[in-house]
């Protein structure tokens, strides 16, 4: 039987975009199957010459799609050859699955994304974070709405990336969903290191991605300067909800404690040392670094006035969910008369910043009480108040003295 192969390209008029432009569309036709697929760009429709379907004229412009056209359709004749020559059967479908990659042995990039967010999700509770899993689904979410918007197909092949698609996704996270360039960036690092690793395993021959670096922008840290700590802790508060969430805001402020490392504090955790003091002594769950904490007045008396409550597991406290706490924080410090907002991690700032650093404490020590990889990490966490730098400049003063005269 004679085997019947077509291939035609067409407008799809009813995808308007808003500036004016209609994805260009491809058909194949091989024995009675139809397949279509999208090529992957748009025109304007008066560009187009619906008889010839391609571009009409001689423009820079009309000659630069017509050439996508042609190379479209060098690449899918050489598909449904390979093909007629393999297989006794040939479908439409099959030819361009092949062109799109999607033949045997293919790996797509969204299909990779879901197979990792699989693998990750049986970890979470084991080594992995739920936080982290709800992150990076969210991450795959936006891929693909990006992948959608941009190429108007549901995946694309891992052979097909080039190295503009990760600065095209930037683009679309900041421009079209309105994130911050540092938020984007928590979307955009798991792709980065998805297709590393596909690099590193084989499956692509080369990483487009290799020479994008996430930018990484320094953002102000929110904290509590002395006068306001003083007067969030001596704030009448009403609600007993509001002064549990307090006393466990400031337990931090004077421990250094992330919200997840404070509900994962055990009684083992509090150790006595021969001098009588007592510290905290476990492992950041983020990295995995031990932190060393002695503990003061203020967080050992929260130790005591909780000591009664029932935990689960040896728990020291027994937190409430961390996005109510966030909201019953913003509404004790509009009754602190803030004109800001307050989140649970501010008072990891405000130790790295009031309660510490503010004091003298020298930087190497509030890092390792931080449980910080890095002292660099220490130095965006750690303001540097106008206070202190009042009290070192009071302290040069008196070592100057009248050293210096003026004639």
């Amino acid at each position: 039987m004679r085997s019947t192969f077509k291939i035609l390209f067409y407008l799809k008029n009813s995808n308007l975009q808003p500036d004016g432009k209609v994805p260009v569309m491809g058909r194949i036709t091989v024995n009675g199957t139809v397949a279509q697929f999208s090529c992957k760009f748009d025109i304007d429709p008066r560009l187009w010459d619906m008889k010839a379907n391609r571009a009409a004229g001689k423009s820079l412009e009309a000659q630069k799609i017509n050439g996508k056209l042609d190379n479209i359709r060098v690449q899918i004749n050489k598909h449904y050859q390979r093909i007629s020559d393999a297989d006794a059967y040939v479908s439409a479908a099959k030819v361009r699955n092949a062109y799109f990659g999607f033949d045997e042995g293919y790996k797509s990039l969204l299909s990779l994304f879901q197979e990792r967010n699989e693998s990750f999700a049986k970890r979470v509770k084991v080594d992995r974070s739920q936080s982290l899993l709800r992150t990076y689904r969210c991450a795959e979410a936006k891929l693909a709405g990006f992948i959608k918007a941009k190429y108007h197909v549901n995946d694309i092949p891992l052979k097909e990336l080039e190295p503009q698609f990760i600065e095209d996704f930037a683009i679309y996270l900041m421009v079209d969903c309105g994130m911050a360039s540092s938020t984007a960036n928590i979307y955009m690092r798991p792709v980065k290191g998805m297709i590393t690793k596909a690099h590193n395993r084989g499956w692509i021959a080369r990483n487009p991605f290799a020479d994008y670096h996430l930018e990484m922008e320094v953002r102000e840290r929110g904290f509590l300067n002395d006068a306001q700590l003083k007067r969030f802790m001596t704030q009448k508060l009403e609600v007993p909800a509001q002064s549990f969430v307090r006393d466990m805001f400031v337990f931090c402020c004077f421990t250094g404690l992330s919200c997840i490392d404070l509900k994962n504090l055990t009684h083992d955790n509090l150790k006595t040392m021969a001098d009588g003091s007592r510290w905290i002594i476990t492992k950041r769950q983020k990295t995995k670094v031990q932190t060393d904490v002695r503990l003061l007045d203020v967080p050992l008396r929260l130790i005591e006035k909780y000591s009664a409550v029932r935990t689960e597991g040896n728990k020291v406290f027994k937190l409430l969910d961390p996005g109510y706490s966030n909201v019953l924080l913003k509404e004790i410090a509009r009754q602190c008369g803030f004109d800001f907002n307050l989140s649970f991690h501010m008072s990891r700032h405000t130790f790295a910043t009031t309660v510490t650093l503010s004091q003298r404490v020298p930087l190497e020590t509030v890092s390792k009480m931080l449980g910080h990889t890095s002292i660099r990490t220490t130095q965006i966490y750690a303001k540097i108040t106008n206070e202190k730098i009042g009290r070192d400049m009071e302290d040069l003063a008196a070592k100057i003295g009248n050293k210096y005269a003026i004639i």
